[in-house]
């Protein structure tokens, strides 16, 4: 069984349809929507191959018409693009972000595996980065094999207490310096985290054809470039 798991793709389709891997299934840990400006695609290619997933903060925003708890250019960024979002997603897509679970459970070659965005404590919120210490007091009581998480942006594989926990990075908008859309591949047992090359400018092409502001697109441009090695004063200069 070949599984690919995939997060936080923020309606870059550029990045999603890049990823070429044969796979048997396919788990897809939130954050379909926002920041990016080409949500349809990428809803509709979850709704068709995704096995199970579940819903994101941004996705949860977008489908509940709320703000989401982040903050400083992020936040200027996701509310320039919500709008778009608004005006192109049908109740039906609307209605697959919001009726997604914020936990799921599957089980993959014999491991028990939960998926979840952020934490088990807090499913849409929480941000935890590579922290063994801090992994294992959130999931001392869970029972699982594998926790796949995404919502920092930032791939990991922790073993944690005799389990392992897994962020497979993002695929629409990473957040550790490289540019890569980024995904895993678990087979036979083995996790493997991946990066592949997209047509950034065909991304960004895209974005300038909605009419969004110039900013929005400059400021995604630097992101998406760099694989977001940009300080918060940076963003701010960008308006």
């Amino acid at each position: 069984m070949r599984t690919l798991v995939l997060a936080d793709i923020h309606s870059n389709w550029a990045a999603l349809a890049a990823i070429r891997e044969e796979f048997d299934q396919c788990l897809v840990i939130g954050d379909l929507v926002d920041y990016g400006t080409d949500p349809v695609p990428c809803i509709d290619w979850v709704r068709q191959h995704a096995t199970c997933a579940v819903r994101g903060n941004h996705d949860h925003a977008v489908a509940q018409h709320i703000a989401p708890r982040n903050g400083g250019g992020f936040r200027r960024l996701a509310a320039a693009t919500r709008p778009l979002h608004w005006d192109v997603l049908d109740p039906s897509r609307l209605r697959y972000l919001a009726r997604l679970p914020v936990i799921e459970r599957c089980e993959i070659d014999g491991l028990r595996v939960m998926l979840v965005h952020a934490t088990p404590r807090d499913p849409l919120d929480e941000y935890l980065g590579n922290d063994p210490d801090a992994w294992s007091e959130r999931i001392a009581e869970v029972d699982a094999d594998l926790i796949c998480v995404g919502h920092t942006h930032q791939p990991y594989l922790l073993e944690v207490d005799g389990r392992r926990v897994l962020n497979p990075g993002s695929v629409g908008q990473p957040r550790d310096g490289d540019p890569r859309a980024a995904y895993a591949v678990i087979e036979a047992g083995r996790i493997e985290l991946r990066r592949v090359e997209y047509d950034i400018e065909a991304s960004l092409n895209q974005m300038r054809q909605t009419g969004v502001d110039p900013w929005v697109t400059e400021l995604t441009a630097s992101l998406l470039r760099t694989g977001a090695a940009m300080t918060r004063e940076e963003m701010d200069q960008i308006r």
